[in-house]
């Protein structure tokens, strides 16, 4: 995105399986998020496990972002990334998304039919991406680093000029705001 044209769609994708433990990052987000206000140029959406079902939203869309869960990175579980899209198809270890299908991955097919949006991906190290068993929740490394993954991406949104508002008091969000864990 040029620094002087903002987007007018926004698509905020959180990738991610609840029933994974760490792999839930990105619903995390998702739930935390719902927390806001979002102007209506933004669409939030708890997407699950990317696929190509989602080039519609290239399509309508001009920004992407994606909040997943990642791994490899050789940082403590709970750190939070900020990358383009096309950095996490050159990875197979660190900065790997954990899911097959990548936003770049998105991006390219969308551009073979014609369509075209720029994007951001936020990630958040994880520690246990695959229990033994199905676990809802987050590790206390992941979930203790939360608001700081969630704060991330609400200072793309206000940078992308996206008006955002913390519902419960309608206190609009401006630099240095810092998010308040809802659940």
């Amino acid at each position: 995105m040029s620094a002087s044209r903002q987007p007018e769609r926004i698509a905020v994708f959180c990738v991610g399986n609840r029933l994974m433990l760490d792999d839930g990052v990105g619903p995390a987000v998702y739930d935390e998020l719902a927390a806001y206000e979002l102007s209506d140029q933004v669409e939030l959406l708890d997407v699950g496990c990317m696929s190509l079902a989602m080039v519609g939203y290239v399509e309508r869309c001009d920004y992407i972002v994606t909040v997943d869960a990642i791994d490899g990175t050789g940082e403590s579980a709970g750190t939070v990334f900020e990358f383009a899209p096309d950095d996490i198809a050159r990875h197979t270890g660190a900065m790997a998304s954990l899911h097959d299908l990548k936003l770049v991955d998105l991006f390219d097919a969308a551009m073979l039919m014609g369509y075209e949006a720029e994007g951001r991906c936020f990630g958040m190290q994880v520690e246990n991406r695959e229990p033994e068993v199905v676990t809802i929740g987050l590790t206390p490394a992941v979930f203790d680093n939360l608001p700081l993954l969630v704060d991330t991406v609400l200072a793309d949104l206000v940078r992308c000029g996206v008006e955002v508002r913390y519902r419960e008091t309608g206190e609009l969000i401006r630099p240095g705001w810092h998010h308040k864990r809802v659940a």
